[in-house]
């Protein structure tokens, strides 16, 4: 069982900036993806990054390349979301979650364990 607390959302003006924390307990972190995704009300969730075990492979959502940073510290069991340039249109309640197999993919079916959420919200 793997325990995810998500930390750093907050309300923040368009083209303001927030970093996001997630902290991992139980499990193995340095074996795992991690993968942040977002939902907005009245919307699917979605895939925003994900990075692998090692850092070495990262993805991003079109919206949000060049102004998100996904990173991990293993040390401390945490992966972060720098979020920059922030729009109205990043308003969601954004979630981390673990995929067990290492890889950090797209696909929200493939992530095993997920945090409870953080409202992000930037006002125009």
């Amino acid at each position: 069982q793997v325990q995810l607390v998500e930390s750093g959302g907050g309300l923040v003006q368009a083209g303001g900036s927030l970093r996001l924390s997630c902290a991992a307990s139980g499990g193995t972190f340095s074996l795992y993806g991690m993968g942040w995704f977002r939902q907005a009300p009245g919307k699917e969730r979605e895939f925003v990054a994900a990075i692998n075990w090692s850092g070495g492979s990262i993805y991003y959502v079109h919206s949000v390349k060049g102004r998100f940073t996904i990173s991990r510290d293993n040390a401390k069991n945490t992966v972060y979301l720098q979020m920059n340039s922030l729009k109205p249109e990043d308003t969601a309640v954004y979630y981390c979650a673990v995929d067990l197999a290492g890889r950090g993919v797209i696909s929200r079916y493939e992530y095993d364990y997920w945090g409870q959420g953080t409202q992000v919200t930037v006002s125009s």
